[in-house]
């Protein structure tokens, strides 16, 4: 109810019911609707709004890195959430206690699973956002199921001109996937591979954008260009 577990207590005569009334939840029964929870609707549930909460954002960093560098990063799959006891229990002790679901710091929760002194490499490893060539940083979407590989950044293509490789995380193991966009925000291009994208599909994406786009860079030689988040006359060109 709103977001808390209730109890009731029940004294019955055979299958007559004698009396009725509030009661404190079992911590056995809080687990138990937690686990029920978590392998439904894993943790939005415990993070509701549009997009992820921090909790989740959180998961898919650290079991990407599972996926990538194997122990002693742990399986945070959403199939593998039910079983994580310590997560588990934490919910089920902050419901017993009468607390809302979504006032749950399930972020805090899994930071408290992380291995030790592995952790402290977190935001280097599987940042939640990387610097790209323009100076710039942009956020990085990590995958929210194994089937989704790689993470994924989005930014203009201008900010990238110059650049010999694709941003990459855990310990550059692993390229990220550009989403190129027009000066507009407008998706042009999907990418883990720049020097392939200069050397090919990059001039017709620049025949069919840079009469849209005039005021914006649309170099002949994109592999050397310098990258640039700024028109051609802020930039001085």
């Amino acid at each position: 109810k709103g977001g808390r577990l209730t109890g009731r207590r029940r004294t019955m005569l055979g299958a007559i019911p004698l009396a009725e009334g509030p009661a404190r939840v079992n911590a056995a029964a809080a687990a138990d609707a937690v686990r029920a929870a978590l392998a439904a609707e894993g943790l939005a549930r415990f993070e509701p709004g549009a997009g992820p909460g921090a909790g989740e954002r959180l998961r898919r960093r650290v079991h990407l890195l599972h996926r990538v560098l194997g122990r002693p990063w742990p399986d945070l799959s959403a199939a593998a959430l039910p079983d994580l006891g310590p997560l588990v229990a934490g919910i089920a002790a902050e419901l017993a206690a009468g607390r809302s679901a979504a006032s749950v710091d399930v972020a805090g929760l899994l930071r408290g699973i992380l291995p030790w002194p592995e952790a402290g490499r977190l935001d280097e490893l599987a940042p939640e956002r990387l610097p790209i060539p323009s100076g710039r940083t942009a956020a990085v979407e990590y995958p929210a199921t194994d089937e989704e590989t790689a993470p994924v950044v989005a930014a203009k293509l201008q900010e990238f001109l110059g650049a010999a490789q694709s941003p990459a995380v855990a310990d550059g193991r692993l390229p990220v996937v550009l989403h190129l966009l027009s000066p507009a925000g407008r998706p042009l291009a999907v990418t883990a591979d720049l020097p392939s994208f200069w050397a090919g599909p990059y001039a017709h994406v620049r025949a069919e954008n840079r009469g849209r786009y005039p005021k914006h860079p649309w170099p002949e030689d994109p592999a050397t260009a310098s990258p640039t988040a700024k028109t051609k006359r802020a930039a001085g060109a």
